[in-house]
């Protein structure tokens, strides 16, 4: 017990040392319906830093959209964690209830993307690095390079699947929403045989950056591919590789518009909303699982808020999956 003590101790002092990163998220979305027969995910989640030591998964929010914007594309993503999290915090806890949820709060976002970058980076690597589970929302998809770096620091030979419409390794400077797995890549974080684009559009990418990945020796697979092969058999397959942690990068516009129209750039013809909540329950049964994140979408165009629902209850149905096979 005093050993407990002393480590709850440490990660309590390290939680507060990181209060400059970060900023808490509205008190409003953590819903309370108040009703002892009908809890809700909001009346679970634990917000204060000394219940971090106990916590096994940590969400963690970052709002801005300034890569989407250098990627000349429309803004609004900056409002995307408070909304998923509105809409998440209203869930039931059925299969939930002995979840030791933590919220983090968001990145701050002052300064540079460079800068903002540097800030989450820290913060994924210290959670990480105390052995939680962490759930990211974005923001936009150049999250995924501190996310990923985040993680190749703690967990170096690290799985990576971006479940994309886009490849995002677009050879821009600076960076921005559209290169972050291209930097991963030629900076070591990620080795090509343990990295997947899947759910990818052919008519939104361009044939130099197809050319670029085959070349590395990245498997690609098309949204046809996937819907040809089905979601279990190919995600299965690829769970396969070799690697101590998996990261999960879910771009919402993977999806089809019909199913997730606020989104920074729609898809007329992508995903159905099914197959990516059996994503996220094949993510969240593997044990090696480390990250989850949401990245994309997009409150301003979104529609009875179908977007932000859909990510809420993709994260639901991730962190039902895990606490069915006892993580």
């Amino acid at each position: 017990m005093l050993r407990l003590s002393r480590l709850a101790y440490v990660l309590l002092h390290m939680i507060e040392h990181l209060q400059h990163l970060r900023q808490a998220p509205p008190a409003a979305v953590f819903h309370q319906r108040n009703d002892p027969y009908d809890w809700r995910l909001g009346e679970i989640v634990k917000t204060h830093p000394s219940d971090y030591a106990a916590a096994q998964v940590v969400v963690l929010g970052c709002p801005q959209d300034e890569g989407v914007r250098r990627n000349r594309g429309r803004p609004g993503a900056a409002q995307a964690p408070a909304a998923i999290r509105e809409q998440f915090y209203k869930l039931g806890i059925l299969g939930l209830a002995e979840l030791r949820l933590f919220d983090l709060g968001d990145t701050r976002t002052d300064g540079a993307l460079e800068a903002i970058h540097a800030r989450h980076q820290s913060l994924v690597e210290r959670v990480l690095g105390d052995g939680k589970r962490l759930i990211v929302l974005g923001g936009g998809n150049d999250l995924s390079y501190p996310d990923v770096a985040g993680l190749a620091h703690v967990e170096p030979e690290l799985i990576a699947l971006n479940i994309d419409a886009h490849f995002d390794v677009r050879a821009d400077t600076p960076r921005n929403s559209g290169t972050p797995y291209r930097q991963l890549l030629a900076e070591g974080y990620l080795q090509a045989e343990r990295f997947f684009e899947v759910g990818y559009q052919p008519f939104a990418n361009s044939p130099v950056y197809q050319t670029y990945l085959g070349d590395l020796g990245v498997s690609c697979y098309t949204r046809r591919d996937v819907q040809h092969q089905g979601i279990d058999a190919l995600i299965t397959r690829l769970l396969q590789t070799p690697g101590q942690a998996i990261f999960w990068g879910l771009d919402m516009d993977v999806v089809t518009a019909a199913d997730a129209p606020g989104v920074s750039a729609p898809n007329p013809a992508g995903l159905h909303a099914q197959e990516v909540i059996r994503l996220a329950e094949l993510a969240g049964a593997d044990r090696r699982s480390r990250v989850l994140e949401i990245t994309e979408v997009n409150p301003y165009y979104d529609r009875d808020d179908r977007t932000s629902r859909l990510a809420a209850v993709v994260m639901w149905y991730f962190l039902q999956a895990m606490v069915a096979v006892g993580q």
